[in-house]
């Protein structure tokens, strides 16, 4: 592929993003920005989530691991449907009784004005590492197969695109989310499913041939009833469902698309119809992967140690121009539809919940507002900086699972809130959350340490939001 069609493509693409932004940004006010006039269309924010959730990462990830661990990641995901259900009728109609700009508000009202902030700090912190970790790493992808050729440093590239995020959510805000994040998730979808039409070509697959050969290969196989696995079936399908929870129904990022929707009905229809798509669109992506390994045996080409660059060097090298064209539209929009929605959600959470803008004059409160989303695109920029300067993967991956502990003190704090009429000492609450994380960590090394060969998977959250829910408890007044 050229560098005039890489360049072509790449404007082409954030002209078009801009261009979205510019017919809806509105006036560009506080309720605009934070809330979209609450007169998102509902079918709307369902689609647009979809590729929000698969994020960069899932793009290239989850066809890779399918040679590791085959179609189990399918067990997480069916978790994952019950606990978007829980969120629907649970959590959804009553942060529309309580009128929620920011979720975090809530713990402010049960418990008191450092749980609101502690609330809000543990999602800043974990949003502003994983948004980091999910650009960088597809910055690097685009950086290897793309930007090396233009002799553009990484820098650049991470500045360029964090800039663009920045002009086109600066102004509208949510409202231009929903809509940038729909048209994204379309782009997603659509390289997933041309991929999948190449590779059925060059194998010469019809379509019931792509189903068989799907079916017939190892690696589609779902369960795994070994409970000493981190792929046992229970404990995939059980933390699916907290995970969930916690790291959609308690993050601000994934419900400030919600709370848009014009009523708590249409909010509820919204994530019921995006869980069963989502669903779906993981099976493609899992599919898509066996596809991969096959066409890859087929060719007799050497399968790359780190399977995360499989999809990307098959698309790039041995696809076809048309194909590499394709992917890099994909992976483009699968890395900005997270991006840009976590630069907004954090800019929302500091001016709520810190920084409380709704005391600041009417007419300063847009100044405020641009100078906090100006503040946390330079600390992405810096973040994403940092782990390239680092230069070892192991280190950025650890500082990434340790940012998702971060949502067990989430899950904590909102169960003893919804579930319990407990008094907790607003005081104790920053302690046990800054606690809890760090235990559960010590937990998990002296388990791998001594003992008799049980690995840890995502269950982790649960033992992490139970710690949580423990020292509060043993807070409470009496």
């Amino acid at each position: 592929m050229s560098t005039t069609t890489i360049f072509l493509v790449i404007t082409g693409y954030f002209a078009l993003l801009m261009l979205v932004a510019k017919l809806t940004s509105g006036k560009g006010d506080s309720n605009t920005f934070f809330q979209a006039n609450k007169q998102s269309p509902w079918f709307l924010v369902a689609f647009g989530m979809i590729g929000a959730t698969l994020s960069g990462v899932t793009f290239i990830s989850v066809p890779g691991e399918v040679g590791n661990s085959g179609f189990r990641y399918l067990q997480f995901v069916l978790g994952n449907l019950v606990g978007y259900w829980v969120i629907a009728f649970g959590l959804l109609p009553l942060y529309y009784k309580l009128k929620l700009v920011s979720i975090y508000s809530f713990l402010g009202d049960r418990f008191g004005p450092k749980a609101h902030v502690t609330g809000s700090y543990f999602f800043i912190l974990s949003k502003i590492v994983g948004a980091a970790f999910r650009l960088y790493l597809v910055a690097g992808v685009l950086q290897i197969a793309f930007f090396d050729r233009l002799n553009i440093p990484f820098f650049v590239t991470v500045f360029i695109s964090i800039v663009l995020i920045w002009l086109y959510t600066n102004n509208g805000g949510i409202k231009t989310i929903v809509w940038t994040d729909a048209l994204q998730t379309f782009f997603i979808l659509l390289t997933v499913g041309i991929t999948i039409y190449i590779i059925s070509q060059k194998l010469q697959w019809t379509p019931s041939t792509i189903f068989d050969k799907i079916n017939a290969d190892t690696k589609s196989i779902i369960f795994d009833w070994n409970w000493n696995s981190k792929h046992f079936f229970w404990k995939q399908f059980v933390a699916g469902i907290f995970m969930t929870i916690a790291m959609n129904g308690f993050d601000q990022d994934i419900m400030q698309k919600n709370l848009t929707c014009k009523s708590p009905s249409e909010a509820r229809k919204n994530m019921l119809w995006f869980s069963l798509v989502f669903v779906i669109a993981v099976v493609f992506f899992l599919s898509l992967g066996v596809m991969l390994y096959q066409y890859a045996n087929n060719i007799q080409l050497t399968i790359p140690t780190k399977t995360d660059d499989l999809y990307p060097l098959l698309a790039i090298n041995h696809l076809g121009v048309f194909a590499g064209i394709i992917f890099l539209i994909g992976i483009t929009a699968a890395a900005y539809s997270s991006a840009d929605s976590a630069l907004t959600s954090l800019t929302t959470s500091y001016c709520v919940d810190v920084a409380h803008i709704e005391n600041i004059q009417p007419e300063k409160q847009k100044q405020f507002r641009k100078r906090v989303h100006i503040i946390f695109s330079l600390i992405l920029f810096f973040t994403i900086i940092i782990f390239r300067s680092l230069n070892n993967d192991s280190i950025v991956i650890a500082l990434f699972k340790f940012a998702g502990y971060t949502y067990g003190p989430l899950l904590g704090i909102f169960a003893i809130g919804l579930l319990t009429k407990a008094k907790v000492k607003d005081q104790c609450i920053p302690w046990i959350c800054v606690a809890s994380p760090l235990l559960t960590y010590l937990l998990v090394f002296l388990v791998e340490k001594f003992g008799s060969g049980y690995q840890f998977g995502f269950e982790l959250l649960l033992i992490n939001g139970a710690i949580t829910s423990i020292g509060l408890l043993l807070c409470s007044k009496r």
